[in-house]
């Protein structure tokens, strides 16, 4: 056959430029297949072919017949690795031939084998009212809302469904993609586990408070859940209000890349949707946030906006859309089929190979089941039956523990990897030893606990000074705690804006932390980011335990 051009680097999302696939020979075929086979492996199951494209990105375009020819090789090598392929998009280009010329772009979805479905989290924030609950509802459930929020209503409350009475403004929601790029929830009611059998590709939404009182819910669901993308819903009629620009400032602060949403265009002319559009654009492009802002206007757009999303993280891609008509709600999910994932599978490998390490962010008890933890596997492989520690507790030990059995989206699972949540039950172990903010890791681990640490932070807003003895409420990943300013390195005291390294103290139990880790802390209006620089081990010195022993708020 011809020779084919191969190129196109990896991106986090495989694109293969492939010129044309035409009758190739037995020996290529098989290496062509091989390479789908690594892109694949590579994309962590999916990659994108450009069909008709030069490697050096000039659209050349084939012929009607040549590109019959190059999907169906397409095909047949994608049979041979088990994936399935769906033509995103073609577009003519014309070099002033008279044959018409064509250039296509294919994704290619590899059906999982052992369910290692693609799991993306997306958290979705945005001010109260803003039609958040509404639009999961609609894009979860396949049914249009009737304009009084009857969409929304379909919402599962809990992970586990388990009523525990707390108005956790927390929620999970899943929209499951088939190796076709078809949603998979759309059927009759189907549940969870069966939407897991069948999606090769999982988006988690994380429902996040929009109200201003449950900040620090949002907070909690944004550095312990690690989304990969958040979401930020505004409503075309009111604009930027309330908690949008806190929500778009914790999510750049935390580095999540952002993408927004804007719903309820069936209420408001035309005008004013673009006013609220050019109003996001501008606060985008603001020295603090140097974004570009990217208005999705049409398929075509939003196939682009998921590739240039993935690459680049300043690209915010915009979105306009109604709950009720349902205009333009495809884009959006063309958007989440092809959005790829952001850590590909070499970190994750080597997240694999370290210890296990499992962050607990969620405890209950179940009927006959008996404590049962949520939370997120940081790294390494949990199994069911395997041995763990958990802690550190009040004094800073570490007890002994098994996982009986392991739930991912409601469905049981055999082998949890690094990055994946899920929620493990521990059979009869005593529920009262646990709180929030403990890992089970590895007994070989030997964890390092510390009462003290210190962080190089920003402090982003604050009344008063900041100084020695001031007392902030500190999150770090699944840890929140208070903790006392022991000492400002350097300087009196901190304004809005300045930097420092800052050395904190736990004030109730040691936790376990990790250098790097990033950091958020905040006591009434005062507000701030940073990271871990070190850590104080804490068998350097054993403060007396605190008499009195006060239950975490939760």
């Amino acid at each position: 056959g011809p020779a084919i051009v191969d190129g196109g680097e990896s991106f986090l999302l495989c694109v293969c430029v492939q010129l044309k696939l035409i009758n190739p020979t037995q020996y290529r075929f098989e290496h062509l297949a091989t390479q789908m086979k690594w892109r694949l492996q590579e994309g962590r199951g999916e990659a994108v072919y450009q069909i008709g494209v030069e490697d050096n990105g000039m659209l050349v375009g084939l012929s009607e017949e040549d590109m019959r020819t190059s999907l169906e090789t397409l095909h047949r090598m994608a049979e041979k690795v088990g994936a399935d392929i769906t033509v995103l998009r073609e577009c003519e280009v014309d070099y002033d031939s008279d044959d018409p010329r064509k250039i296509a772009e294919v994704l290619i979805r590899k059906v999982p084998d052992d369910q290692q479905f693609l799991d993306l989290r997306v958290a979705v924030l945005g001010n109260v009212d803003s039609g958040k609950s509404t639009l999961l509802g609609v894009l979860t459930q396949g049914e249009l809302d009737n304009g009084r929020g009857r969409a929304r209503l379909n919402l599962f409350r809990h992970l586990h469904e388990i009523q525990t009475g707390r108005t956790s403004s927390i929620s999970f929601e899943i929209l499951g993609f088939n190796s076709k790029g078809e949603v998979v929830n759309y059927s009759e009611s189907r549940t969870a586990e069966q939407i897991c059998e069948s999606a090769s590709k999982m988006i988690t939404f994380i429902d996040l408070a929009g109200h201003h009182k449950y900040l620090k819910t949002t907070i909690f669901g944004l550095t312990t859940y690690c989304p990969d993308f958040a979401m930020l819903v505004v409503s075309a009629n009111t604009g930027i209000v309330g908690t949008t620009r806190e929500h778009l400032g914790l999510a750049m602060a935390l580095k999540v890349p952002i993408f927004i949403v804007v719903t309820k265009v069936d209420l408001c002319t035309r005008a004013t949707v673009e006013r609220t559009v050019r109003q996001l654009e501008r606060v985008l492009k603001q020295p603090g946030c140097n974004k570009v802002p990217l208005v999705v206007g049409g398929p075509d757009d939003a196939v682009a906006a998921a590739q240039q999303f993935a690459q680049t993280p300043n690209i915010t891609p915009i979105f306009t859309l109604s709950n009720v008509s349902g205009e333009s709600l495809e884009h959006l999910k063309v958007f989440f089929n092809i959005l790829p994932p952001l850590s590909n599978s070499k970190e994750q490998e080597e997240l694999m190979q370290q210890l296990t390490e499992f962050q607990v962010d969620e405890i209950y008890t179940v009927p006959e089941v008996g404590t049962v933890v949520g939370g997120t596997l940081y790294s390494g492989i949990c199994r069911e039956g395997e041995q763990l520690v958990v802690g550190p507790t009040d004094s800073g030990q570490f007890h002994k523990l098994t996982v009986e059995s392991i739930q991912r989206n409601r469905s049981g699972c055999r082998v949890l990897r690094a990055g994946q949540a899920a929620t493990l039950a521990l059979g009869g172990f005593d529920r009262a030893l646990l709180r929030k903010g403990m890992v089970m890791v590895s007994p070989e681990m030997d964890p390092t606990i510390c009462w003290q640490f210190e962080a190089e932070i920003v402090l982003l807003f604050h009344a008063k000074t900041f100084h020695k003895g001031f007392q902030v409420t500190v999150h770090v990943g699944n840890v929140r705690q208070t903790a006392t300013v022991v000492a400002v390195h350097g300087k009196e005291e901190l304004r809005t804006g300045e930097k420092a390294v800052v050395r904190f103290k736990f004030i109730k139990h040691p936790e376990y932390l990790k250098v790097g880790a990033k950091l958020l802390f905040r006591e009434g209006v005062t507000k701030g980011i940073g990271h871990v620089t070190k850590l104080q081990p804490a068998s350097h010195y054993h403060p007396t335990p605190p008499s009195h022993s006060e239950d975490d708020e939760a």
